[in-house]
């Protein structure tokens, strides 16, 4: 059975983290011209107005499967005009790639207090890492008793893994994800406009995105993983 504390810390940093993902949706929409999210009251930090969005992907799915893994599965959307879209397809690519840039600017934040805590000397590297523990606290951190640095470094630890994935799945060029909607800024104008076109009038490629992404994912995320904390701990060559 998993760790009931360590399954609610899954879960908190999961709603705090998909919550903050589609509000830079909403955010970076509303910029652009496009006030849909805006009106559900998406651009906001408050989970709530997500959660009524998608109750079953912000709540029940995620809460199911930590109880049962110990890991969160869930999903969430912040609407758009898809007419918007067509219209502005590059405003469009980047607002699909605010998500997974929010993540990014979470992960960055976190190694960065991983770091200080690091050269503080209240945090040291493992033996071994592993999503979720990617620190552990010093030894002369830890007085008798004490719990405040071990809790901190799992804490942190699990702020940089969950948005590590949140990111790097949400990058992978397929639809529905957020990589394919960033495409059109790649392309010329025209292309993008028959981009945007082609994929409103294919909503089975949706389905079949999913399906490839999370075949390939797995072969995907434990380089990046590593890649990363082997820059939080230079020379320990963890692999």
């Amino acid at each position: 059975m998993p760790d009931p504390v360590d399954a609610i810390v899954f879960y908190v940093v999961f709603l705090f983290s998909t919550t903050f993902h589609e509000a830079a949706h909403a955010w970076v929409s509303m910029r652009g011209g496009d006030l849909t999210a805006y009106a559900g009251g998406q651009v906001s930090l408050d989970p709530r107005p997500h959660i009524r969005r998608e109750p079953f992907g912000m709540v029940v799915l995620p809460l199911l499967s930590v109880a049962m893994t110990g890991w969160p599965f869930g999903f969430a959307s912040a609407p758009y005009d898809p007419h918007w879209a067509v219209r502005y397809p590059r405003r469009a690519a980047w607002m699909s790639l605010a998500g997974p840039g929010a993540n990014l600017l979470l992960v960055v934040l976190s190694l960065a207090a991983l770091r200080i805590g690091i050269e503080a000397g209240v945090f040291g590297a493992p033996d071994s890492v592993r999503f979720g523990h990617v620190a552990d606290a010093a030894a002369a951190a830890e007085p008798s008793g004490s719990s405040v640095w071990p809790a901190l470094a799992f804490l942190l630890g699990v702020f940089f893994s969950m948005n590590l994935v949140l990111a790097a799945l949400n990058l992978i060029p397929l639809p529905p994800l957020d990589g394919s909607g960033a495409v059109p800024l790649l392309l010329s104008e025209s292309a993008a406009l028959r981009y945007q076109q082609f994929l409103w009038s294919q909503p089975m490629l949706g389905w079949i995105g999913i399906l490839v992404a999370w075949r390939i994912f797995d072969g995907i995320f434990p380089p990046i993983f590593l890649f990363f904390v082997n820059l939080l701990h230079p020379g320990a060559h963890y692999g």
